[in-house]
Parts: C-alpha cells; structure tokens; sequence
C-alpha cells in the first residue's frame, strides 16, 4: 500500500514556480483584445491552437488535482488532509508523523504548500502559456473558458490562503508582490466581466468553433450557455463569500449574478460543474485514497447529520463499518482522534466513502458545483432581500433540497418536513471520544424563525449537498459558522489554532519563505492579525 511521505521536502514548493510565473502577464492586460470576436481561422494556426487547448485541458484538472498523470499524493495534501477534513466531511486512521499532523492542528510544512504549487505550476502557468498562444484573439470563447477556469481554481487558492501573488504574477523572477484578499476578490470579478460578455456576445452570434473543442472540454463538451451559467454561479458564490466583509460589494455581484439578462445559473443538475475522468490513466483521486490506501474515512460530523435526520443519501455517500466488532453501522471518527500508531486499527473498519457499492468509483467525475447548492444560494441571497433571487428563501432552500435529492436518485418527498435533528456521536472504540448533538436545527423550514436560525438551516442543507467537495464545505463554515462542527478531539497547535473556531487557513508555503521571502513577510501584514498560522481569519471571514 503507498503511503503518503510525509517529511516536507518531498512537497516543498519547486524554485521553478518563479519561472513560471514570468510567463504570465497582467491578469486583465488586453481585455479589449480578447473580447474581439473572429469570424475565420488564421492559415496555418488550427493545428498549433490543437495543441495549444492542451493547457486548458490540464489546468481544467488541476482545480482538483487529478490523480494518475499527475500523482494521488499531490491531493492528498492539497485538499484531502486538510479541507476535506476541516469541513466535517472527512477524518483518517492513518495516524501520518505518529498522529501529529494537520488533522490534530499539528500544522505539517510539507504540506501546507501544495495547494499553492498546484495553483501556479498546473493552473496558472497553463493559462498563461494559452494566453501566450493565438487563442485569446482568434477563439475568445475559448479564452473565456480559460479565465473562468482560472478565477475557480485561484479563488480557492486565495480562499487557503488569504493575500497571495495575482495581479503582479509574472512581473519579477524575485519578490512577487502579494494582493490582499479583498483585491484578489476584485479582480475575479473583473476577470468574469469580462468572461461573461464574451461569452454572451459568442451565443448571440450563433457563431459555432471551426474545431471539436468538446475534445477539449472536460466539463460541459463545448457548451458555452453551460459555461456561462456556471460562471455566473460562481460570481455569486464568490458574492456570499464576502458578504460579511464588503456587504455593499456582495449584493452587487450577487444580484448581477442572477439578473436574467446576464445569461442566467445553473438550475438543473445538467448543469453541474462536474470534471470528467478523461480516460486511461487518471482517476478521481479522492476516490483512489479511499479505495486503494483506505487513507480517508467519514468524519464524525457527518455521520451525526445523516444519521439524525434519517437522510435518504446515506447510503449513497457513505458505506457501513466492516469491523468485526461493530458491524453493519454508520460511524464516523473524530478529527484527531487517531494520536498514534497504536490507535490505528481502531478504525480503519468505521465508514468510508461508499465506493463499495459502486456509488463512487476511479472514473467518477469530479464535483466542483451542484445546481442544489446554487439554490441555497439563492435562499440565503432572498433571506438578504436581494433583487432577482427568483422565489422565498423557504422556496429556494426547499428547491436545493430536492434537487440534491434527484442528483442522488433518493427523492423523498417528505425529507424537507422532516423534524428530526442531528445524532449524538457515540464512538464505538473510546467513549472518551463521545458528544452531544452539535445542533437542535431541523430540516423543516421554520419562517417564524430568527435570521440566524434560517441562516443555520439553509448552511447545514447546502453542507450536506454539496459532499464531497471539502473545500468549498470549509470554506462555507469558516464563513458562516454552520453547520455546527465537532471540535477535533485533540488539539496539537500550542494555542494557534482555537479548538471552538477551529482551523481558518494554511501557513504561507515554506518555499515562499525561501524563493521569496520579503514578499511573503509583506504579506502576512495583510492578514487579519501578523501571523501565519492557522487560527488567523482570512479578510471574509468575520466570524
């Protein structure tokens, strides 16, 4: 069985991020060029942009970082040790460096800085080596596509992170300025303008590619209204981000996002964002660290929500334990319960992804947005009394349930009256280990309810729908507080992490520190307080 190495130098951020950097220029340089539609292919330049596409390809991939060409080790500490764990998803048996590590706030250096190497040598470096090509000018849908790509994959960079190098990325080999948060924000908004009108102006014009650029697109087979309903998706994800932050600024994006004049979002779940496997070679990754390392398991948190509200996707996330001792049971572990390598055995038989009944599979695409959790979205924009929500905040909230009920195939009309409430967590193996129910909040909607009730309910159906995408799930927690999460059950930070707020982002990589440093000191002066460490709030994060 591979193992994940776990000493930092295997991770550590390659010096030739610096170089790949000075390719990229200006993140909105020549908007006015890219926007210019072209009605013929230049001669002699189909056959380079094949090639050029390439880089599409792969960056669309590295949003969540694809197993098989690239390596199941990269995601796992991209995403899976740390954000699929931290949303109340995820735990793991493995006891890494002796059960010191990230998932009992021993903040592990090599890998805190993986999901900012995959964010600029796969994503960033890619986008930038298409816009060096003649694709922006010639096929400026395609470059929308691109932008778009961009903006998913560094907003959640940024949303690790905090301040991190955007607009002056490729200016320097050395000293990379860092963009606060707040000006990395803007600028995605400015990036999906201009990406959004693109693409408007290439549906109006009924225009088709001379080429198959489906061949090319993993995610919605060169369907550009889908690409555009997913942007202005994620438009008013990224608005409810920083709805506590810059409200003014939320309920703009937000109620631009959802004029119906702009194009639209997603409403169906034909119109989930979801990462096809592209063939022989790659796999989910999350399901290959489940399936092939038996690395990853069902976290406490979420055992105890699907548990107390009878929810009919149990079945389909999660499979039941295989220990002898406690057969045939949903049950998931606390986060930092496993201390050492003598507890290990305790629980590698608790409840894992459900790839045993063939729910998840190596070939299962990689979910990155549901139309269910742009509904909450929607509810929690009504509850906010922003124009163009398009119903009640109860209505909406009632809309994603079901909708992430039908993308499951377990509808049940009568879940969203249901009045259970989340379980006590009992933990088979150390009693030490038991809590109470994290919350009295049920699934049926109660309009006489205070805000911050309403808000509990449509954050606590949004986490569950939106499984197993851990790090939007984390990112959503940190912002709202909900849903109510089990503390981890042992607390390694040396008072840097707070066990009730718990964990708010990663450390700057220590390869940052190295290639450079004076930037990275600069920056943690952007954060909220002057250190970096994980129990400091990122700029949206008022909690």
């Amino acid at each position: 069985m591979k193992r994940l190495n776990i000493f930092p130098g295997k991770y550590r951020l390659p010096a030739i991020v610096a170089g790949m950097l000075l390719a990229m220029s200006a993140c909105t340089k020549n908007f006015e060029l890219y926007n210019t539609d072209n009605t013929g292919v230049p001669n002699g330049m189909l056959e380079a942009d094949f090639y050029n596409l390439s880089y599409l390809k792969t960056a669309t991939m590295a949003i969540y970082n694809f197993s098989g060409g690239g390596d199941p080790n990269s995601f796992q500490v991209q995403q899976n040790l740390n954000a699929d764990c931290f949303s109340g998803y995820m735990a793991s048996a493995t006891p890494f460096n002796g059960g010191r590590n990230n998932l009992s706030y021993f903040m592990m250096t090599g890998w805190n800085g993986e999901a900012f190497k995959v964010g600029y040598v796969n994503v960033m470096s890619n986008v930038a080596l298409l816009r060096q090509s003649n694709i922006p000018k010639d096929f400026p849908a395609v470059w929308a596509v691109a932008q778009i790509v961009q903006v998913t994959a560094m907003s959640r960079v940024t949303d690790i992170y905090g301040p991190i190098p955007y607009s002056k990325a490729g200016t320097a080999k050395t000293n990379i300025d860092y963009d606060s948060q707040q000006d990395v924000y803007a600028r995605f908004f400015k990036e999906l303008d201009t990406a959004n009108a693109t693409l408007r102006d290439f549906i109006a014009s009924g225009k088709t590619l001379p080429f198959k650029f489906g061949d090319f697109d993993l995610v919605y087979n060169a369907d550009f209204t889908k690409w555009l309903q997913f942007s202005n998706s994620l438009r008013l994800r990224l608005a409810m981000h920083v709805i506590n932050a810059d409200a003014a600024l939320a309920k703009a994006e937000a109620e631009k996002a959802l004029d119906p004049a702009k194009g639209g979002v997603i409403t169906g779940n034909d119109g989930n964002m979801n990462v096809r496997i592209p063939g022989a070679g790659y796999t989910n990754p999350l399901v290959f660290i489940a399936q092939n390392w038996n690395d990853i398991l069902i976290n406490a948190s979420l055992q105890c929500y699907l548990t107390g509200y009878k929810d009919p996707r149990i079945s389909k996330y999660m499979s039941k334990s295989t220990d002898a001792a406690i057969p045939s049971q949903y049950v998931g572990i606390r986060l930092g319960a496993v201390t050492g390598s003598n507890s290990k055995n305790d629980y590698v038989g608790y409840s894992a992804l459900n790839y045993q009944d063939g729910v998840f599979s190596l070939n299962t695409p990689v979910q990155l947005m549901t139309a269910a959790e742009v509904y909450f979205l929607r509810a929690e924009a009504a509850l906010n009394n922003f124009a163009n929500a398009g119903g009640t905040a109860q209505d909406l909230y009632e809309k994603g349930i079901n909708t992430s009920l039908d993308q499951w195939h377990v509808a049940d009309a009568n879940y969203v009256n249901s009045t259970n409430k989340p379980d006590a967590y009992v933990d088979p193996k150390n009693a030490q280990n038991n809590l109470p129910s994290p919350s009295d909040i049920t699934v049926k909607w109660d309009e006489s309810a205070d805000k911050a009730h309403k808000q509990e309910r449509i954050s606590t159906q949004k986490w569950l729908a939106m499984f197993p995408e851990g790090q939007e799930a984390w990112t959503e927690f940190r912002r709202t507080g909900y849903p109510k999460l089990f503390p981890v059950a042992v607390n390694n930070s040396n008072n840097t992490i707070s066990t009730t707020l718990q964990v708010r982002r990663l450390p700057f990589p220590q390869n940052e520190y190295n290639t450079n440093n004076a930037a990275v000191t600069k920056a943690i002066g952007l954060l909220s307080k002057p250190s970096d460490d994980g129990g400091t709030a990122l700029w949206w994060d008022k909690r």
